[in-house]
């Protein structure tokens, strides 16, 4: 396995795409509104994107056909946005990704559509949760297997589980690159495996199932849902490890 170390100047060019994905999020979060449809977020979405020089970097990846996964109530991550119109009580996590000048950025967010259920709430919550909770714990030296225990166990203490055979990965020169940090341990120790390092570029991901960590992959092809059929959540973040600690690159 061979993990890119970034240097400073290459950690900038990350941080000016991640900034654009941040933006895009919180330009959907803001027009997240009962009656507006998910192509509209879409296209609303890709504006932003190319208003900044930049690309949405998942459209076309692997065949997707929109800028932005819109993931609805029981689609728990890889939504394809559809003419359906939100509606109060919806649940809707937003996976953003945007090339800038060859260099790459993701994040996702899930957000709740007017008044939602305590339950959803608790649902979006876990996911944001952990996600910073396990960003806090990163440490230059950690094992990404501890990375990924620790992700589980804050998953798990909140009552829900992980999805399982998705992981967060390694972000640079491409979308997707070394490592792959899944939700829950792989294998009996965390003691196991690559450590972080000064230098390298991450995204975690939590994603949420409520009882059934087993992924169902829907007639499209692409929406991911719970075996349990119950609705999921998802947050996402890209980090770089600079003097030991991991800072996100993905906020504005």
């Amino acid at each position: 396995m061979s993990i890119a170390l970034r240097k400073p100047q290459e950690i900038e060019k990350l941080r000016a795409a991640n900034k654009i994905v941040a933006g895009a999020l919180e330009l959907l979060k803001e027009n997240t509104k009962a009656g507006t449809s998910l192509n509209d977020l879409d296209a609303m979405a890709e504006e932003y994107i190319l208003s900044y020089g930049a690309k949405a970097s998942f459209k076309g990846l692997y065949g997707f056909p929109n800028a932005v996964c819109c993931s609805l109530n029981q689609v728990i991550i890889h939504g394809i946005p559809t003419n359906y119109k939100l509606q109060d009580g919806d649940v809707i996590g937003y996976d953003i990704g945007v090339e800038l000048d060859g260099w790459f950025g993701d994040a996702a967010i899930t957000v709740g559509v007017g008044k939602i259920s305590e339950d959803d709430e608790k649902l979006i919550a876990c996911a944001k949760d952990t996600l910073y909770e396990a960003i806090d714990s990163i440490k230059q030296g950690m094992r990404f297997k501890e990375l990924s225990f620790v992700l589980e166990n804050s998953i798990r203490s909140r009552g829900f589980v992980p999805l399982y055979d998705f992981c967060g990965h390694g972000i640079g020169k491409k979308p997707h690159e070394e490592p792959e940090i899944p939700n829950y341990l792989e294998g009996k120790s965390p003691k196991a495996g690559p450590k972080i390092k000064n230098g390298m570029v991450f995204c975690l991901e939590p994603m949420i199932c409520q009882k059934d960590s087993e992924k169902i992959i829907l007639e499209n092809e692409w929406d991911v849902v719970s075996a349990d059929g119950l609705r999921g959540s998802h947050y996402e973040h890209t980090v770089a490890i600079i003097n030991g600690k991991a800072e996100i690159l993905s906020k504005i």
